[in-house]
């Protein structure tokens, strides 16, 4: 089981760079086209937005990976609170690229969705 886990955590890491260097590549090339078509200043958020979101799955890969390793390989208190540690840091560094891309937090989206459904009300004519 544990080699299992060893394994299947070394291709996550992988899985996770690839996707991350992948998400470059893509968002990358787009960008460069829509460039040539529309202009820089016109397409650079969606660069950063799909910069942010091809990164962020390459994050929810990697901790992941980490829980295998911390939890399955090596089960001891170092190991569990060195997750927390790297856990705490992804979680910030997703939640940083989630508002950058979104521009908002995640937990205003019920509240931007209950706002755009209410029709605006109007005043006496």
């Amino acid at each position: 089981m544990r080699e299992i886990a060893l394994w299947t955590s070394e291709v996550l890491d992988i899985t996770a760079f690839a996707v991350i260097l992948l998400a470059v590549g893509i968002s990358t090339a787009a960008f460069l086209v829509r460039v040539w078509h529309t202009g820089f200043l016109a397409n650079y958020r969606d660069y950063r937005a799909n910069l942010g979101r091809g990164i962020l799955i390459g994050l929810e890969i990697l901790i992941a990976a980490d829980i295998l390793k911390s939890v399955v390989v090596d089960p001891t208190l170092q190991g569990i609170a060195v997750l927390g540690g790297i856990v705490l840091i992804r979680t910030f560094l997703s939640t940083s690229l989630d508002v950058e891309i979104n521009g908002h937090w995640p937990w205003e989206t019920t509240r931007l969705a209950q706002q755009a459904n209410v029709p605006e009300e109007r005043g006496p004519a």
